[in-house]
């Protein structure tokens, strides 16, 4: 299961990606493809070859983005969440061994690139939800139960390392 949320800086991303592609790379590669066609035989033309499957590539990636910014959700903060893990939140939990953890709870489409974001639909982000500073949480993982504590709740951009 994909959640359909998404944090506004996230879609602001997914969204620029997409013009970027659409109005600056798309244009820039379709006019080496039409150059490369121009040499002649197209069998025996790497350049064309080569810039013909990323075109392919760049197309598939605009009709991923486009249907994908139409059903997504922006969530935003609101003053209610404060004290509370809910999507958009960063989190700092720590374990018996002292090991800790900070990341920001996201929608699936924010988390690449980025070591300090996790899915909204990860194990540990469904187990951090709703908690509150201090709480205990039990973490499935296919190695068993793991067991952390909540040190720090934030909704601040200026927790962003990325």
């Amino acid at each position: 299961m994909r959640t359909n949320l998404v944090t506004r800086e996230g879609y602001d991303k997914l969204r620029d990606e997409l013009n970027y592609l659409w109005r600056e790379y798309r244009p820039e590669i379709t006019a080496k493809v039409t150059w490369a066609a121009s040499l002649g035989d197209r069998s025996e033309n790497a350049d064309y070859k080569e810039n013909k499957r990323l075109l392919r590539k760049i197309d598939s990636r605009i009709r991923f983005l486009r249907k994908r910014l139409e059903i997504l959700k922006v969530v935003d903060f609101a003053p209610e969440q404060a004290g509370r893990v809910f999507f958009g939140a960063w989190v700092e939990i720590e374990n018996d061994d002292g090991d800790t953890k900070t990341f920001r709870i996201v929608g699936p489409d924010e988390i690449y690139d980025r070591k300090d974001y996790i899915s909204i639909d990860s194990p540990m982000a469904r187990a951090l939800l709703k908690k509150e500073e201090d709480d205990q949480v039990d973490v499935k993982t296919p190695e068993g139960i793991r067991v952390w504590y909540i040190n720090r709740i934030s909704y601040a951009e200026d927790n962003q390392e990325g």
